[in-house]
């Protein structure tokens, strides 16, 4: 398994920006929740599952099962 940022730069700058005006929450959600603190519960969960492979909701984070 191994997370690494998407090779978007374009994509990580935006999203980057956004976090940071957001104090590390998703900017991609409107509350600010624990939950949504930046890398997500849901990401986090999905880390966990060896069958998952994909990006993270902002699409800052990619896993792959490799």
């Amino acid at each position: 398994m191994a997370v690494r940022l998407n090779e978007d730069k374009e994509i990580v700058e935006h999203v980057r920006q956004g976090l940071k005006a957001k104090d590390g929450y998703c900017p991609c959600r409107i509350p600010k929740l624990p939950e949504f603190k930046c890398m997500c519960q849901e990401f986090k969960d999905q880390i966990a599952d060896p069958e998952f492979e994909g990006y993270c909701h902002c699409m800052l984070y990619f896993k792959s099962k490799d």
